[in-house]
């Protein structure tokens, strides 16, 4: 992605246009297998020296509450980030830390009914994420 395209993904979400914010934008559409936030800050550093850590820590904040992106919680809760915010699933291998995203609508339909039939009292599902730990074997 462009940094046109960037800055209009920030406008389109409401949010001002800063350098800091583009170049985190950057940085998360360069970093593949969803990147935490300090590869994240060390991209950012490279070519931003003087950006603070808590600025990128804000701005991923605000990316996450404006829905540009959505957090995942690995082992040592280590805190990733995932750009594709559409609803869908994980295969997570903590042996390498490699996450991939696991579109299956099946899948998703299964379980919102079946928590749907449960009627768990005093609670309301508003996602339903499911997150595969195992590891990913060659073919």
């Amino acid at each position: 992605m462009k940094r046109s395209k960037y800055r209009a993904k920030l406008k389109q979400q409401g949010l001002k246009i800063t350098p800091q914010r583009v170049a985190v934008m950057e940085a998360i559409g360069q970093l593949d297998n969803h990147p935490s936030a300090e590869n994240i800050l060390s991209y950012i550093k490279a070519g931003n020296p003087n950006i603070s850590t808590a600025t990128v820590y804000k701005v991923l904040d605000a990316f996450v509450n404006h829905n540009i992106l959505k957090k995942i919680e690995t082992e040592g809760d280590i805190m990733r980030y995932d750009k594709e915010t559409e609803s869908h699933h994980h295969l997570y291998c903590p042996e390498t830390g490699e996450i991939k995203d696991y579109f299956d609508n099946e899948l998703s339909e299964m379980i919102e009914k079946y928590i749907k039939s449960k009627e768990i009292p005093g609670f309301e599902a508003e996602e339903i994420k499911v997150q595969l730990k195992g590891k990913f074997v060659a073919k």
